[in-house]
């Protein structure tokens, strides 16, 4: 009963910005971290980055200082802004929230995943 939609991906040159979102709807009592992880051709999920509800952020080495991740309690979303974009970014991009919904509990829930595809 609870999904959470991203929307954002694509083809963008090296050098180029993209920016995700990610919409959670459902029976949500309360909305905790949120964060994106993404899983390149034959390799494992890692993380990208992380945020909680209070704003504080983490990020992995490899995008900080060009990838930003902000939210919008009011909208239940979470955004992705990448920008100097490299090779190295190309993946499947996964939405990740921890919710607390009616009847479950707190549970840990994952988008569907975007692709996005760095190249010249």
């Amino acid at each position: 009963q609870v999904q959470l939609v991203e929307s954002g991906g694509g083809l963008v040159q090296p050098g180029g910005s993209l920016s995700l979102s990610c919409a959670a709807s459902g029976s949500i009592f309360s909305l905790n971290d949120m964060g994106w992880y993404r899983q390149a051709p034959g390799k494992g999920r890692e993380l990208v980055a992380t945020i909680t509800r209070g704003g504080s952020t983490k990020y992995a080495d490899s995008v900080k200082g060009r990838f930003t991740i902000s939210r919008d309690n009011a909208k239940n979303t979470v955004y992705l802004r990448m920008n100097s974009l490299k090779p190295e970014d190309t993946a499947v991009y996964y939405c990740n929230a921890a919710i607390f919904t009616f009847g479950v509990g707190l549970d840990d829930y994952w988008g569907q995943g975007t692709q996005v595809t760095v190249s010249s």
